[in-house]
């Protein structure tokens, strides 16, 4: 394990966010899906590459909240440009399950 300091972790803006698209992402290498999350009127909109094809449906993630890393600088994945990451845990399984708050709260919520 790594230690971090507190100024390490206060660079990582972990923000809480509403799914608010699901699509397809045949091209992706890895079984994954396009996704679009609403972070609330200071962030936005911001798009993710997710691989939880496994365990989540598009279904299944509309309207869900999830808490992504929203400061990371935007990544090209094949044609699809990702401009967050979706925080999740590797279950025994080897998929993802997605970290989520345990209550509603607001679009942009900063974890602390």
């Amino acid at each position: 394990m790594t230690h971090i300091t507190w100024d390490d972790f206060t660079k990582v803006e972990l923000r809480v966010g509403t799914i608010i698209e699901v699509n397809d992402f045949p091209e992706a290498r890895k079984p994954a899906y396009q996704v679009k999350v609403d972070f609330g009127e200071d962030i936005g909109i911001k798009k993710s590459s997710a691989q939880i094809t496994e365990l989540y449906t598009k279904d299944d993630l509309i309207n869900k909240q999830i808490v992504a890393v929203v400061n990371f600088p935007p990544k090209q994945i094949g044609s699809f440009m990702s401009e967050c990451l979706i925080t999740g845990f590797y279950n025994g399984d080897n998929n993802v399950v997605l970290a989520v708050p345990d209550q509603s709260i607001s679009n942009g919520a900063l974890l602390i």
